[in-house]
């Protein structure tokens, strides 16, 4: 087993369908990863199986999916609806505690709309609080093997639940706390997920969001009505200003995310942020657990975070909604939605086309994309989320070959589309990419992938492939269109490649043109240059 670092390759032929029951390995002393940064950073954050993965799926679901039925066409409702339904005076910012203040400077108290939407269909939260949106949470459409399937087709190497976020609540069955689906809907969603996610050959993620819980549930006690008996869901009443939680919080955040690895062993924990304040001796000691663990199990294993929660070195870094405007040396990862994160009645959904097009410049710039699922609330995929999931998997029926195990070529694109600045959220921008946008990926020195962000009208040129660049260096053999038998006609000049437009394309969406080049060469001595010199 490869856990620590190795000199990289540039592709190995992973099968991911190959999955073995992991084993258990005793571990020596000298084995042991120790609880410090130092000895955590000698492990492999970024293993093979992952970066040629790509692409992933995690679902945003439980009892909060609830509280979005019935809205108006147009009707907003913020996402954190355990925090923001207590806001019958609006709520201060949770960072400040500060309310906002209007032109004069007085404090403005405007009732939220997630507040005003859980009355009406309710009832008052002092009464009919977060607890009974959990009392209500039925998943009588939640089929494993359907998800299962779906993600299959849709492409996904690896998928798994939103173990517990912000709310507290463990989609598994918890002994850690009461507040488990397995109470509170009879199923336990993690196992079955699991087992029809593995067998169908993918790798299995669960995600943590319960740092925040901390914040969270603050305004409820402001508000009132929470039981004390329930402070094992609410957390311990405190103000805004606390912002270091207690020893005992500590302690219980512990206890559920170790127990999630030792019963589920799973090859992907994701973290979202805000896990960056709690104590840093708590956060090296999950990454020195969970690495060991994956060494006792004989599997290389995967941690993503946001922030500053770990150094760099020791796992792989996430932007939300976002990604680097440039490539990185270590891989890292792009969580993203095709619409909300949580189930709306009023959802809207991006294209196919858009996220496709995310993928492309993910994989060109090495990194990985994790694209979340909103069920419904009974746990029924929507029917657009399954034709979304659909249509990305025939695309990467077709062009999988320019996305799957590959790496970043030399640079990774041209065209005058671009992102203004790396970082969190810049899907806020509308990117819309157009036939001149190229990005590159590659399968070894000598082949690598031109993909097209959108179906040309005419020829495409490739500026960056011109003879009077120096970075391509070798000739060119053969091009070939992913999907097509067509034999193309192409011409490399100081222009560019210059590709005659094909009677017809494959799909869609972007299209990925293969680049074989003869191998490097040099003369060896003695050779035909010889007598002429």
């Amino acid at each position: 087993m490869k856990l620590f670092k190795s000199i990289p390759v540039l592709f190995l032929g992973i099968a991911m369908s190959c999955q073995q029951p992991p084993s258990n390995t005793e571990l020596t002393q000298d084995d042991v990863i120790k609880e410090d940064w130092e000895s955590i950073s000698q492990v492999n954050k970024e293993p093979d199986w992952y970066k040629d993965a790509k692409f992933g799926i995690y679902t945003h679901w439980g009892p909060v999916s609830g509280a979005f039925v019935n809205m108006d066409k147009n009707e907003y409702l913020g996402g954190w609806h355990g925090m923001l339904m207590y806001g019958k005076k609006g709520l201060p910012n949770w960072k400040t505690g500060e309310y906002p203040k209007d032109e004069n400077g007085n404090e403005v108290h405007k009732p939220t709309s997630n507040y005003l939407h859980h009355v009406e269909q309710f009832g008052d939260p002092k009464e009919f609080g977060y607890k009974y949106l959990i009392e209500n949470f039925k998943p009588t459409g939640f089929n494993a093997e359907q998800w299962a399937e779906l993600f299959k087709k849709s492409g996904a190497k690896f998928a798994g639940p939103v173990a517990m976020h912000h709310d507290n609540f463990a989609m598994w069955d918890a002994k850690t706390t009461r507040w488990n689906s397995v109470n509170y809907g009879g199923i336990d969603i993690s196992a079955e997920l699991k087992e029809s996610v593995e067998k169908r050959g993918m790798k299995f993620i669960g995600s943590f969001h319960h740092a925040f819980t901390w914040k969270y549930y603050v305004p409820a006690h402001e508000y009132g009505g929470v039981d004390p008996e329930d402070y094992d869901l609410y957390t311990e009443p405190h103000g805004w200003d606390s912002n270091v939680p207690t020893e005992a919080y500590h302690k219980d955040w512990w206890a559920k995310l170790k127990e999630y690895i030792d019963v589920y062993q799973p090859d992907v924990i994701w973290f979202d942020w805000w896990l960056e304040n709690m104590d840093e001796k708590y956060r090296q000691k999950f990454l020195a657990y969970y690495y060991n663990k994956a060494k006792e199990w004989d599997k290389e294993v995967v941690v993503m975070f946001k922030e500053t929660t770990f150094p760099e070195s020791t796992a792989v870094r996430d932007y939300e909604r976002g990604r680097p405007n440039q490539p990185k040396a270590d891989a890292w990862v792009t969580d993203t939605s095709p619409g909300t994160w949580f189930y709306r009645s009023n959802a809207k959904f991006v294209s196919t086309n858009e996220l496709v097009d995310i993928l492309i410049d993910i994989v060109s710039k090495n990194g990985n994309m994790l694209l979340n699922v909103p069920p419904d609330p009974d746990g029924t995929i929507p029917e657009p989320m399954v034709n979304l999931l659909t249509n990305i998997g025939g695309w990467l029926d077709v062009n999988g070959e320019a996305i799957y195990g590959t790496r970043p070529w030399t640079i990774f694109g041209e065209g005058p589309t671009r992102i203004p600045s790396g970082g969190h959220k810049i899907e806020r921008q509308k990117i819309v990419y157009t036939e001149n946008d190229i990005r590159f990926t590659k399968k070894n020195d000598n082949e690598f992938y031109a993909l097209v962000m959108d179906t040309p009208k005419g020829d495409i040129q490739i500026e960056t492939l011109s003879t009077k660049f120096g970075i391509l260096n070798n000739d060119i053999e053969k091009i070939t269109l992913l999907g097509s038998n067509e034999p193309l006609k192409w011409e490399r000049n100081e222009k560019g490649l210059v590709i005659k437009k094909p009677k017809s394309f494959p799909t869609d969406y972007a299209h990925a043109f293969k680049i074989q080049c003869e191998g490097y060469r040099e003369t060896d001595i003695g050779g035909d240059l010889e007598q002429e010199l």
